[in-house]
């Protein structure tokens, strides 16, 4: 009966997709959002020859794509005799996406359209052996024929919002046979666990896998820079190195020991920072002139793929592209070096990372400028407060440890 009403979802959907795909592509055009890999995802696509071997991943757009990487590589050495497809759904995912795995994925492209057409054409081409989708995208078409075609299909890394589960509850019953669909699904934590076994997720075969966002690594190349606290604020952008140069000046009145590292996102920034830097009337200088804090207090860092490895040298870090809307970058990379994390108000990309954090006194999103320096002000003269902090930062990180593990221990059991 279900296999029933799932042809005629399927029928529906095609018709509506058939009859709204030109008003949609229209209105995207007209916003100057085109509908971009549109034939890819309708099956138009000519990948390479790729035998029976095949893994697949899917992360939907940017930070889905990013949580990935490590598990990709660690896929590709340790089954090298299969091949890597990498799907995204949008064009910033398929950029990134790009960008990570050239090197590593066998072949990169859009995941198709949830139509029997689409997804049929699109399994049909590339015939994984398993698919592995990236935190919690429920798509009732590509679930059911991965079902019907004997195809693994897992989500990982899998979570779900308290808006998404309200609005889930509301049909249990669609989306309980759906879920099981999937071979398994693993989760971020107890609280994702709980929400999707209550939507009706299989409790035999839903568990969880911790976060695979939290497999960072530190870096063995030890950093020394000279005396003092070092403040450190990463991937800022327009408009944070003011904030944060106005929060240090302030503070360095009160407190002369410390001392900050400003890491402009983007290098073309620079020389503005350098001007900003310049009008405090402190000492700075610039990583590129191998300047150290002995004689500096403000040393902006203008060299390449250094930040994540200067992390370890701070006393805790402001995370940039959190004071405008950007969305934020990885705190986590201060976090493996045990050293709290500041953000702004604008974490989106990262919101599951900051939901954790923000538990413990690790992690801390403040709304304005003013709460940034009396929550730096906090760190720098509460002995135990920063240090708990520290602790939380390692208690955190230690908790969330082993979901690459897990998603390769899972592979082995079915390849």
């Amino acid at each position: 009966m279900y296999n029933l009403n799932m042809h005629i979802y399927g029928l529906i959907t095609t018709i509506l997709f058939i009859f709204l795909l030109p008003f949609i592509y229209i209105i995207r055009a007209i916003n100057g959002k085109f509908l971009y890999g549109w034939k890819s995802k309708l099956g138009f696509f000519t990948p390479p020859e790729f035998g029976n071997k095949v893994i697949m991943y899917h992360g939907v757009s940017v930070g889905e794509v990013i949580a990935l990487e490590n598990l990709i590589k660690k896929t590709k050495e340790t089954f090298p005799e299969y091949k890597i497809v990498v799907t995204t759904g949008t064009k910033t995912g398929q950029e990134i996406a790009h960008k990570k795995y050239e090197n590593i994925a066998d072949f990169i492209t859009y995941f198709p359209f949830d139509i029997p057409f689409c997804v049929n054409r699109f399994l049909k081409k590339l015939n994984p052996s398993v698919v592995l989708i990236a935190e919690t995208e429920l798509w009732p078409t590509f679930a059911f024929c991965c079902n019907k075609k004997n195809i693994p299909l897992y989500i990982i890394n899998g979570r779900i919002s308290d808006s998404t589960y309200n609005s889930y509850k509301l049909f249990k019953i669609f989306f309980k046979k759906i879920l099981s669909f999937y071979t398994g699904i693993f989760t971020q934590s107890k609280y994702d666990n709980e929400k999707l076994i209550n939507i009706g997720a299989n409790p035999s075969t839903t568990c969880i896998m911790n976060n695979l966002k939290f497999d960072v690594k530190k870096s063995p190349e030890k950093i020394d820079m000279g005396q003092g606290r070092i403040i450190i604020a990463g991937s800022t952008h327009q408009g944070e190195d003011e904030i944060v140069i106005n929060v240090f000046s302030e503070l360095k009145k009160e407190i002369p020991d410390i001392k900050l590292l400003l890491v402009p996102r983007h290098l073309k920034r620079v020389s503005h920072a350098a001007e900003l830097a310049a009008k405090t009337g402190l000492k700075y200088g610039l990583r590129s002139n191998n300047d150290n804090f002995n004689n500096k207090d403000i040393i902006i860092l203008d060299t390449m793929g250094e930040l994540g490895k200067m992390y370890q040298i701070c006393t805790f870090a402001f995370i940039g592209g959190s004071f405008n809307k950007t969305g934020g970058h990885n705190p986590l990379e201060a976090v493996v070096y045990s050293k709290p994390v500041i953000s702004g108000p604008s974490i989106h990309n990262f919101r599951d990372i900051y939901g954790i954090l923000a538990r413990t006194t690790a992690g801390k999103i403040v709304k304005t400028p003013q709460d940034l320096k009396d929550y730096m002000h906090k760190l720098l003269c509460d002995k135990e407060f920063y240090d708990n902090a520290c602790k939380d930062c390692e208690i955190v990180f230690n908790a969330q440890q082993g979901a690459l593990d897990f998603v390769i221990d899972k592979l082995k059991e079915i390849l």
